[in-house]
């Protein structure tokens, strides 16, 4: 800083009124009297079913049940869709609407926005579940366009009042975190895009009244200031990407937590319905007892919470995590015999399951009990499992500090305290291998602080000065994506390998850190005991203050100049974290006797320019007055990401997009009935998503082609329809406005993350734009910079800083980075070309999503962290340093599918025929046993579209089968050996193939796309041999096949398996079965002619001895007629009459015998 004039209180008198031009010149343009346009934001709630329309109604989004729509789509007589179906509807809604700085009424606002076009366009992003041995992984997302709703409140205009959009707010089973993403379609205002979070709450239930009630305890009401004011903060501490609820406890002398399933844009203050018991022995000191909650952690579905030397966690209940209300009805109690001092969090979830730590003291001192939480289900082990941490480093008296789990390679990582003979104590950092039980010392710090002398950083070897401030650790942070480990307390040192270190000497020694605050992006904050905010960006050396500090007191300024309410004179910090890449603060407010928590955004990057601006300016004298001279300390004026590749490839987000049927009403409001075809197609289109994953391959590979494949031909019609406002229920369902979308464009910036299969890579470029320096009263106004030392950009600029852009690489053994620079001397600029590439060496085959490495590139500009910004619509945005998580593996969304389309082909120009099942099943074709069978498989991308033939080499294995589906046995491991392995000698193979290729152990043979096919074989001792018929027709099995590429296709990280049913008839009869049925065939064809001839002899005495059996029957007859119809009052005529019957029929009889006499005379 240069002098302002030779008396040092004018020069005072101009440095203030400089402040105060500076503070005007760097207020934002609303500051002005005339303000051109205004500054918009969304707003969006859950309604229920039941608040639709209501103008303030505001729901907390609970697990229920969907409901039915048939009857609305019973409506809907002439519409493409399918009447058989079952349509369901999501229990909520989201109501959207808008507002604006310096505008009163909103709903004038949301009038006007509809009159002009606006329609806001909802992306709700699903979250993938802890547990992937239960669902499937997958990054889903579903973009929906949201339908004007006018309120049935009673108004006084003629046609609206109070208006809404709304979307179906979709569940999807197995997450339980959603993001809502909410963006203008770019007709009316101009509003910034705006992300919320709606995340089910499991730990709220409805009661009688139908209220909803918590099951953790009783809500408090009053948001009493002791609760807060001068109150320590503490950390949030939860599993990251997963949770849906947070708590925080620390509420002094209180069993209550602030508890939020919003991220803290609302909250609940709950006391907890725990016993609160005092629990103290001889093993387990405690100076003082209190009801204050001092740990709490989060996870998915799990509550942890340590209250004095006691532990309790509460399962919520989520349905759509379990299948089952498995949630808990009271605080279970844990470890209820041990002392536990703290609870340290596990950040990232592993192998389906989720972990929290807690730290003993007492009889069980240097153990940790690891607690594992799988399905809401909670166990703990003791860690070391054989002995404690005290006896493997051999020393007596040893306490752990703190505990980090390193999920991706099982190791725990302690901090421990040391006291030696002479109660001199010293910390150690502890590496525990959970898989081989394996324990090793990795690190000793020093027992006092570093001298730097004056440097930024200092590389710990031994060899350095010491000051006389002892080292005191009290923690440890580590991010998996980039291998930094940092240990903390009143000192910083980082380490990306955990065995050497570097002390950061930036941070003053006289602090003393509470807790760290990490975004696992590239940056952290740090929080001391005296709340002092520090922030440090990962892979710099420089560890800025935001708070106190002279930046900050500009920005406060500049806040209460634009009448903020998130600012007051008397403020307390409650925690501080990170939500999507921005940093965060709780904050308890009192401004006019009023206290009130509120959320609000630390604005890291203008601290840091006001930072930059405050600590480098000079002042030069023009004439009569002083002038003041910035110097900019980014050589470039603007970093652009050029020639970005399509995104989804990378990201791996499967997007679909939805849109509200067309209504028939003037205005294009929506009613209620409308709104529920809205979200019975939206359920339908999530449902057709979640059945597509099936073994057989579609002819088309879409997810929506089942649903219009019969339907498209009468598009047409319904659009006629549609146009002259005849549809059935004056709704339209449109066929486009429901698809998968897979051309989605990159923005202009890095993906979220990028997912990395064997040797696929990913290119882009930066272009960086030189600025130029400008020439003040003949002398430098800033320092003139180039991007390339050598490099002259005019004959008045000279080269004083190069500027180089580096990619660092978390893990360069496994992923490289290729930069090439190309200078454009016409544009001031330079292009670096960037490509990442992955080296094939550091993952082994694994399951579609399953057991990713975690990893990370950063590319920064050298020299320049924190140094550079850009101006956007929505504040300034860090340049010069990107960081960008990658995930080394097989990507999720990749499948492997039974082409049964091809194969059918295929295998009738093979055997020059093909015989389907007497019964056709268009969705399982038969083949014939006699045939050699070709399959063929696909390998389809579900994120992009892609679908081809299967290349790589596989196994293929019958592991289950049955003459029926309903007799499908499950083979074992040894039947299985017998059934396919060419080296059976049993006689059980099931199948054979002339491929001469086998597995290293000759066990299986090895298949590919161009083998010879298979034969079926069926031998004596295999379980389709001598298959029993059920009917006239050939023998008939289900095989159940087995297809995995795993050890034989070096191709890929993808572990592709494939098991599918495979109807196989015209299966042959055993020779002993098949002489069986030909001999008992030909009996009964012999027996059947012997019986025709038998017949044909004995028919003429047949027929004689049936005349006479007739003749008899009909004389016993007559006789009985005769005695029925006589008379019975006259005695004589009745005697006549018998008398003359009796001799009739002795002279029949005589006559018949005499002619039968006859008659065997002659013959």
């Amino acid at each position: 800083m240069f002098p302002a004039g030779p008396a040092p209180r004018p020069k005072l008198r101009v440095l203030r009124a400089l402040w105060a031009l500076l503070v005007v010149l760097l207020a934002p343009w609303r500051l002005w009297a005339i303000q051109e346009t205004q500054e918009c934001t969304w707003q969006v709630v859950l309604n229920n079913l039941e608040s639709v329309g209501k103008n303030d109604a505001i729901d907390h989004f609970v697990d229920q049940e969907l409901y039915t729509v048939d009857k609305v789509f019973d409506l809907l007589v002439d519409a493409p869709i399918d009447p058989d179906e079952t349509y369901l509807g999501f229990p909520y809604y989201l109501k959207i609407n808008y507002s604006c700085t310096g505008e009163v009424s909103s709903e004038a606002l949301v009038r006007k926005g509809h009159l002009t076009g606006l329609k806001p366009v909802v992306l709700v992003t699903f979250q993938s579940p802890v547990n992937f041995h239960r669902w499937k992984i997958e990054q889903l997302q579903i973009q929906m366009e949201a339908a004007p709703f006018r309120s049935p409140e009673r108004c006084d205009a003629e046609e609206v009042c109070l208006m809404s959009w709304y979307t179906p707010m979709p569940i999807k089973n197995g997450s339980v975190v959603m993001r809502v993403d909410v963006s203008s379609n770019g007709l009316g205002p101009f509003i910034p895009n705006k992300r919320f979070h709606v995340n089910i709450n499991g730990f709220l239930e409805g009661g009688r009244d139908r209220e909803l009630q918590f099951t953790v305890g009783n809500e408090l009401f009053h948001l009493i200031p002791q609760y807060f004011v001068n109150v320590p903060s503490r950390p949030l501490w939860y599993t990251v990407d997963q949770t849906p609820v947070l708590i925080l406890g620390g509420i002094p002398e209180e069993k209550a937590i602030l508890l939020t399933d919003t991220n803290f844009k609302d909250f609940f203050l709950v006391e907890l319905s725990i016993d609160s018991c005092w629990v103290g022995s001889f093993y387990c000191p405690q100076a003082s007892f209190t009801a204050t909650i001092y740990d709490a952690i989060a996870t998915e579905s799990t509550l942890f919470i340590r209250q004095n030397q006691l532990i309790y966690y509460f399962t919520g209940t989520y349905t759509t995590l379990y299948e089952s209300k498995r949630g808990s009805e009271r605080w279970v109690r844990v470890l209820a015999n041990e002392c536990i001092k703290r609870l340290c969090p596990v950040h990232f979830h592993s192998n389906g399951s989720e972990y929290v730590m807690a730290l003993t003291t007492g009889k069980h001192e240097g153990y940790v009990h690891f607690g594992t939480i799988t399905d809401g289900l909670v166990s703990f082990q003791l860690l070391p499992r054989h002995w404690s941490v005290c006896s493997a480093i051999l020393v007596v008296n040893c306490s752990i500090t703190w505990a980090t789990f390193i999920a991706g390679d099982y190791n725990l990582l302690m901090l421990v305290e040391i006291v030696g003979p002479a109660s001199s104590k010293y910390f150690q950092v502890v590496s525990y291998d959970l898989v081989n039980d394996y324990l090793v010392v990795l690190y000793t710090i020093p027992e006092f602080i570093p001298d730097a002398q004056g440097l930024e950083f200092l590389m710990i070897l031994g060899t350095e000065s010491y000051t006389n401030f002892p080292m005191v650790p009290k923690g440890m942070s580590y991010n998996p994506y980039n291998n930094l480990l940092f240990i903390w307390g009143n000192f910083l040192l980082q380490s990306f390998n955990s065995e050497n270190f570097i002390y950061l000497a930036d941070f003053p020694k006289e602090l003393s850190i509470k807790y760290l605050v990490n975004s696992f992006r590239g940056d952290m904050a740090i929080v001391t005991e005296n709340e002092e905010i520090w922030y440090l960006l990962e892979g710099s050396y420089h560890v800025y203050q935001l708070f106190p500090s002279k930046a900050w007191d500009v920005y406060i300024n500049l806040q209460v100049l634009q009448q903020s309410s998130l600012y007051a004179p008397n403020e307390t910090m409650v925690t501080l974290f990170y939500e999507d890449k921005k940093l965060y603060q709780l904050v308890y407010l009192i401004d006019n006797q009023q206290g009130r928590l509120v959320k609000r955004l630390m604005p890291v990057e203008q601290l840091l320019i006001y930072q930059q601006i405050s600590d480098e300016y000079v002042l030069e004298r023009q004439g009569s007055h002083l002038t003041l001279s910035f110097s900019n300390f980014c050589p470039f004026t603007v970093m652009r990401l050029r020639e970005l590749p399509n995104p989804k490839i990378y990201t791996r987000q499967e997007r679909y997009r939805a849109q509200p049927p067309r209504v028939s009403e003037p205005w294009g409001f929506h009613s209620e009935n409308s709104l529920a075809v809205y979200q019975g197609l939206v359920y339908y289109l999530l449902w057709l998503h979640s059945k597509y994953d099936k073994p057989y391959a579609d002819p088309a590979h879409d997810p929506t082609w089942r649903w219009w494949k019969n339907k498209k031909q009468d598009q047409d019609y319904h659009f006629y329809l549609a146009s002259n406002r005849r549809s059935a229920g004056s709704v339209h369902v449109d066929m486009t406005s429901y698809e998968k979308i897979y051309d989605l464009k990159a923005e202009n910036e890095l993906p979220e993350r990028i997912f990395l299969d064997k040797g696929t890579s990913y290119s882009f470029s930066v272009f960086l734009t030189a600025r130029k320096p400008e020439v003040l009263h003949g002398r430098w106004a800033g320092p003139g910079w180039c991007l390339r030392a050598g490099l002259r950009l005019g004959p008045s600029f000279q080269v004083l800083s190069p500027v180089d852009l580096a990619v660092v690489l978390a893990d360069p053994h496994c992923i490289e980075a290729i930069v090439k620079e190309k200078v454009l001397v016409n544009l001031t600029s330079v292009l670096f070309r960037v490509k990442l590439s992955d080296k094939r060496s550091c993952f082994d085959q694994g399951i579609s999503g399953h057991h990713l490495m975690k990893t990370s590139m950063l590319v920064k500009v050298l020299g320049l962290s924190g140094h550079c910004f850009q101006n956007t619509n929505q504040g300034p945005r860090m340049q010069s340093n990107l960081m960008v998580p990658v995930l080394i593996g097989c990507p999720p969304g990749k499948r492997l599918a039974f082409d049964i389309t091809y194969t059918v082909q295929y295998n009738r120009a093979q055997n020059k025929h093909y015989f389907d099942c007497v019964k056709v099943d268009p969705e399982m074709p038969c083949f014939l046993f006699r045939d050699i069978f070709y399959p063929f498989f696909l390998i389809q991308d579900l994120v992009t579209g892609d679908s081809g033939s299967f290349q790589g080499s596989y196994v293929l294995k019958v592991v289950g089968g049955g003459p029926t589906l309903d007799t499908i046995k499950e083979y074992s491991e040894e039947e299985i050996y017998r059934f396919n392995s060419p080296l059976d000698k049993t006689g059980s193979l099931i199948w054979t193939t002339e491929n001469t290729m086998t597995t290293e152990d000759l066990s299986f043979n090895i298949m590919s796309h161009n083998s010879l096919g298979i034969e079926w074989l069926c031998q004596e001792n295999s379980p389709c041999h001598d298959t029993i018929p059920y009917h006239i027709f050939a023998p008939e099995f289900f095989f159940k096949v087995l297809v995995s590429n795993r050890g034989v296709d070096k191709s890929t990280y993808c572990d592709y398996q494939l098991t599918f049913l495979l109807h196989i008839h015209g299966l042959p009869l055993s020779a002993r079965r098949a002489f069986l049925i030909l001999l008992v065939s030909a009996s009964l064809f012999v027996g059947l002619v012997i019986l025709y001839i038998v017949c044909c002899l004995l028919s003429p005495y047949m027929v004689k001895f049936c005349n006479i059996l007739r003749w008899k029957i009909n004389s016993i007859i007559g006789l009985e007629s005769y005695y029925t119809y006589s008379t019975p009052s006259d005695g004589r005529a009745f005697s006549h009459s018998g008398t003359v019957s009796w001799r009739n029929s002795r002279l029949n009889s005589r006559v018949f015998y005499k002619g039968a006499e006859e008659n065997k005379a002659e013959t």
